[in-house]
C-alpha cells in the first residue's frame, strides 16, 4: 500500500522528531531527540522549510525537508531537497519514491523553476532511486568551506 504523504505542521513534531533524529544519526551525529524537535519546530514554525511526512497506516515512515532558494538568472524560486529519510522498517515499500514525487509536485504547484538535491557519488542506492524517479545527474560540483 502506498503511504499517505502530507505537509507536516507543528502538530506533527512528536512523530517527526524521531525520524529526523534517525536521519542525523545516519550522518554520524549523536542522537538528540530534543535537538531534532527544536530544529524542526523552528524551521516549520518560521516557514523556513517545508517538511513532507509519509505515513503507512498512520505510522510515521519517512520525510523530506525542502528549503527555498532563489535563482537570479531565472528570477524564480527553486527548492532544495536537503533531507530524505525512511525509517528502516519502511524501506523498500515505495516510501522514498512517494516522498520524491510529493516533493516534485509541491515545487511544481509552488511555481518553482526547479527542484534539486545533492548526494555523494558513492551513494549508489540513492542515485538509482533518483534516476528511477526521473531526476537527472549532472557533472556540476558544489564546494563548501567549514566555518
Amino acid at each position: 500500500m502506498k503511504p499517505v504523504v502530507d505537509r507536516a505542521t507543528l502538530d506533527d513534531l512528536d512523530a517527526l522528531a524521531p525520524l529526523f533524529d534517525g536521519y542525523r544519526q545516519f550522518y554520524e551525529q549523536s542522537s538528540d531527540i530534543q535537538r531534532a524537535h527544536d530544529w524542526l519546530k523552528a524551521r516549520i514554525g518560521q516557514n523556513e522549510s517545508v517538511v513532507l511526512l509519509a505515513r503507512h497506516d498512520g505510522a510515521p515512515a519517512g520525510f523530506v525537508q525542502l528549503y527555498p532558494m532563489y535563482s537570479s538568472v531565472r528570477t524564480a524560486r527553486i527548492w532544495v531537497l536537503n533531507d530524505l529519510f525512511i525509517a528502516p522498517e519502511f524501506r523498500r515499500h515505495g516510501t522514498a519514491r512517494s516522498l520524491l514525487d510529493a516533493a516534485t509536485q509541491f515545487a511544481k504547484e509552488d511555481g518553482a523553476a526547479f527542484i534539486m538535491l545533492e548526494t555523494t557519488r558513492d551513494n549508489e542506492a540513492a542515485r538509482a532511486l533518483y534516476r528511477a524517479a526521473g531526476w537527472h545527474e549532472d557533472s556540476t560540483q558544489w564546494y563548501s568551506k567549514l566555518l
